[in-house]
């Protein structure tokens, strides 16, 4: 795998000011989570800094890079592409990168989450939510509960996600129902 630097600045090339800021934002959360639950440091800090590298790519090239690269689409991502950024960003981190399956399981997951997730799937699916550029109400209480548990601010994420996007009347993808299922077993 290359340095942290090479991801970086592969990463500042591609994004807008604004999604960079989110990535250090989310790296620094990331190691954070990853001192408190012992996890390695540096592999938190590239799933942190890498994960929303295809998040401004246009909905077309989505579609166009998934079928080139044999990337599966379902039916929610064919209507929801937004949801694909994190699918080609794990890609894109296998193959110029080197990152292994686990490291990209938590980069393809950050967004909709999924059964049995690893402790780097939970720690990114968090950090995402929590990092210093995030604000909402009851953020602080989301930081906290991930600092002392984990799991429960795992569930606790995907309850409100999952209950915003009725409350829309929008789709819940089966990956966030899957995982909250699990979290509530």
């Amino acid at each position: 795998m290359k340095e942290y630097e090479q991801v970086y600045e592969r990463v500042k090339q591609t994004l807008s000011e604004y999604r960079f800021y989110h990535s250090e934002c989310v790296a620094k959360r990331c190691v954070e989570l990853a001192n408190i639950y012992h996890v390695d440091k540096e592999a938190a800090r590239l799933i942190g800094i890498i994960h929303d590298l295809a998040k401004e790519m246009p909905d077309e090239e989505k579609i166009k890079y998934c079928k080139k690269n044999y990337l599966k689409i379902d039916d929610m991502e064919q209507v929801y592409t937004g949801l694909l950024h994190g699918k080609i960003a794990a890609h894109i981190a296998k193959k110029e990168f080197g990152f292994s399956e686990d490291l990209c399981s938590a980069i393809q997951f950050h967004t909709t989450g999924k059964e049995n997730m690893s402790l780097l799937d939970k720690i990114l699916y968090v950090a995402d939510m929590t990092s210093d550029d995030r604000k909402f109400p009851d953020k602080q209480y989301i930081v906290d509960l991930g600092n002392k548990d984990l799991d429960e601010c795992v569930k606790y994420i995907l309850k409100v996600g999952i209950n915003q996007r009725i409350a829309q009347n929008k789709k819940v993808h089966l990956n966030s129902l899957k995982a909250l299922n699990f979290f509530m077993e």
